[in-house]
């Protein structure tokens, strides 16, 4: 039987093979456009069905529809249930300019120590790693207390409710776990000569609002005999642009920003000068500090209009809005009721897409990851800071069921965040992240699931 250090040795004779599975799971277009059909993920779960087959690690597919299928693999301990739960998923963001990126969308291709491709970040990257971390542990004849389970699901990119939501409404016993890591944070940040790694341990909420801005129609040669509801569209787009949501600073994250050499106490009146500040030596981190120190509104969809010599009559304009833990859909209704104050012929709805949601920071998971990414990276001068993510992941779905759930990709501190670039031009992974993010699969599932 090998101990933990042989495994974490071994997984640096497997680079070409983390590389090659990175690479094989990119090349497949799994690419969710919200709109059914969509998606196409059976294809990628049965890739990884075969894969895990053939090396001896039980799967299935269980899917809501069968062309969206969400795989998960169990390795059995000596007790009956799985006690850490290893969480990704398997769709794609579509690509909205091919002709923008320096590499063929999913051609997954190697340059300067990266794999290009949408998807290669999130959350192929991910993907990759804990099916290596449970290959290689299968391969040394690994055995568990607790039992290890990974799931990857469908349709994260808009809502779960083909992948994590479905299987939490209908099969939650497929969720099993007391413990999970997931897409969503683990990520390091170095400032002041210190090295950080953000431990997402929440998630903002995520609302949608749908504006219509309603007026008449008429001929446009003559607009005067109707009323315009672009005039409407502009005057709402202002009106959003100019607002100035209320500032923010007691979330848990604001607690340990010395670690980041931030001498400042930050408060609700001085937070957007030290975010200034901080911005000179490190955009990212400021970045992050601005979205975890508000609400965001965004509008990002507009529609109308039935033909270019009619005057519209109705325009549709849509937005995303990321709300703190504290701020729910009436406390949205509020601020969106004195954004459009004095405004008629405006009327908008509210779409729940995701409610805030934390887990602990403190805890045994918490304990081990210290732990594993340590040895993952060979570093002992690891500073943990607890965060939320502005963003959402299939994490709301599993900590309402009780389960500690982190956000921990375990990146290498060499690999630079600003290039992963989720979701945008030229998305990519450093091998560096990969490699470590195997490492410290291995490392967190032995200490949880009491491997030998």
């Amino acid at each position: 039987m090998a101990d933990l250090q042989t495994l974490i040795a071994a997984v640096d004779d497997h680079v070409d093979e983390i590389v090659k599975l990175e690479q094989d799971l990119v090349r497949m277009p799994s690419v969710n456009t919200g709109f059914m059909p969509t998606g196409d993920e059976t294809p990628v779960a049965e890739f990884c069905q075969k894969w895990f087959a053939n090396e001896g690690i039980e799967s299935k597919i269980m899917a809501r529809d069968a062309d969206r299928g969400n795989i998960i693999a169990v390795m059995q301990g000596d007790k009956p249930k799985t006690r850490l739960m290893l969480m990704s998923h398997t769709d794609v963001v579509p690509v909205e300019d091919e002709t923008k990126w320096s590499y063929e969308p999913f051609g997954a291709e190697i340059s300067a120590g990266r794999v290009y491709g949408r998807g290669a970040s999130d959350c192929k990257s991910l993907l990759t790693s804990q099916m290596m971390a449970m290959a290689i542990m299968k391969r040394n004849g690994v055995e568990f207390e607790h039992g290890l389970r990974m799931v990857s699901g469908a349709d994260e990119e808009h809502g779960g409710r083909w992948g994590f939501g479905w299987l939490m409404e209908n099969h939650p016993e497929e969720l099993e776990s007391e413990f999970a890591v997931n897409e969503g944070g683990g990520m390091p940040i170095e400032d002041g000569g210190n090295l950080s790694y953000l431990l997402n341990t929440g998630e903002k909420g995520r609302l949608e609002v749908h504006i219509t801005v309603r007026g008449s129609s008429a001929h446009a040669s003559v607009p005067w005999t109707g009323e315009n509801a672009s005039y409407g569209v502009a005057e709402i787009l202002k009106r959003i642009e100019v607002y100035e949501p209320e500032r923010d600073t007691s979330l848990e994250f604001f607690n340990h920003l010395a670690a980041f050499a931030i001498e400042d106490k930050p408060t609700a009146q001085n937070i957007d000068s030290v975010i200034a500040e901080v911005h000179e030596r490190n955009p990212r981190l400021a970045s992050m500090m601005r979205a975890l120190s508000r609400m965001t509104l965004t509008p990002t969809m507009i529609s109308g209009g039935i033909k270019s010599n009619s005057v519209p009559e109705t325009i549709k304009i849509t937005c995303d809005v990321r709300t703190l833990p504290f701020q729910d859909d009436n406390y949205l209704r509020t601020q969106l009721d004195e954004i459009f104050d004095g405004m008629p012929n405006v009327e908008y709805d509210i779409d729940y897409m995701a409610v805030p949601n934390n887990s602990e920071f403190d805890t045994e998971l918490m304990d081990a990851i210290r732990v594993a990414q340590a040895m993952a990276v060979s570093r002992d001068d690891i500073t943990w800071v607890p965060g939320i993510s502005n963003g959402f992941t299939d994490s709301r779905f599993t900590r309402p069921l009780g389960i500690v759930t982190y956000g921990f990709k375990g990146d290498h501190p060499d690999d630079d965040p600003m290039l992963a670039r989720a979701h945008g031009t030229d998305e990519s992974v450093g091998i560096s992240s990969l490699i470590s993010s195997t490492k410290a699969m291995i490392a967190v599932a032995w200490q949880m699931c009491n491997a030998r």
